[in-house]
């Protein structure tokens, strides 16, 4: 099954459930469990798109030509560092993989930090998902030494990157 054409738009309410059953299934997929402290298991999972109706907070979907969701990834700002915002539950099903939508998500992302004068983007990850990480590298985030805020992931994400936005 080929889908040619992927577009990026805002969430809305009607996308709950498909995104919702994006990241659980990408989460299956490597290994990713609620009970192991991964955004699988958090607690908005299921309503993302009024969480991310806050302020400083934005998400984006993936959709096809029929508006059937394929991914997503959020902004939000930094539990307990607002001066930063973190890149949060980016996940993209394997159909869409390959094609440049991770990378028009972070830009996305760091676009929305930006417009909302953010010193800079954090995000947390884990080795299992080097795909991601090394894209993350090649935007120019770094990996630092320690946490930043208080996500409540980073136990299960032992990967901290940082891209500064001045």
């Amino acid at each position: 099954m080929t889908h040619s054409t992927f577009s990026i738009r805002p969430i809305s309410a009607r996308d709950n459930a498909s995104i919702a059953r994006v990241i659980r299934e990408v989460s299956a997929e490597f290994g990713l469990g609620a009970a192991q402290g991964f955004a699988v298991g958090d607690h908005h999972l299921d309503d993302l798109y009024h969480f991310y109706q806050q302020p400083d907070a934005a998400y984006w979907v993936v959709v096809d030509d029929q508006d059937q969701v394929y991914g997503g990834a959020g902004v939000a700002n930094l539990q307990g560092d607002e001066q930063y915002s973190e890149l949060q539950k980016m996940y993209l099903l394997p159909v869409a993989r390959g094609q440049g939508l991770a990378k028009k998500l972070v830009d996305q992302v760091l676009n929305f930090a930006q417009q909302h004068r953010k010193m800079g983007c954090y995000l947390e990850t884990t080795p299992v998902l080097a795909q991601a990480h090394r894209l993350y590298q090649h935007l120019g985030f770094i990996t630092l030494n320690k946490p930043l805020g208080q996500t409540g992931h980073s136990q299960a994400c032992p990967i901290w990157m940082l891209k500064s936005l001045d």
